[in-house]
């Protein structure tokens, strides 16, 4: 399942350090962090349920950048 996912950040470096960071997380298949739109597509594991993995995700990018957001 992929999912799109509006998030605010500062720099085109800290959108990928983003990106980095939500790659990482268990139940992320992909993620794709594209600055210009500010949108963050994610594709989940199959047996990954999108609100609960969204929330590390979150956890693992306010470690980089501390004043990122996503909005699910």
């Amino acid at each position: 399942m992929k999912k799109t996912y509006k998030i605010e950040v500062d720099c085109a470096n800290c959108a990928n350090k983003m990106e980095e960071a939500a790659n990482a997380t268990i139940g992320v298949k992909q993620a794709v962090v594209n600055f210009m739109t500010l949108k963050m597509i994610v594709e989940f594991d199959e047996e990954a349920q999108p609100k609960e993995v969204m929330k590390e995700v979150l956890k693992n990018c306010k470690k980089i950048e501390d004043d990122c957001e996503i909005y699910f």
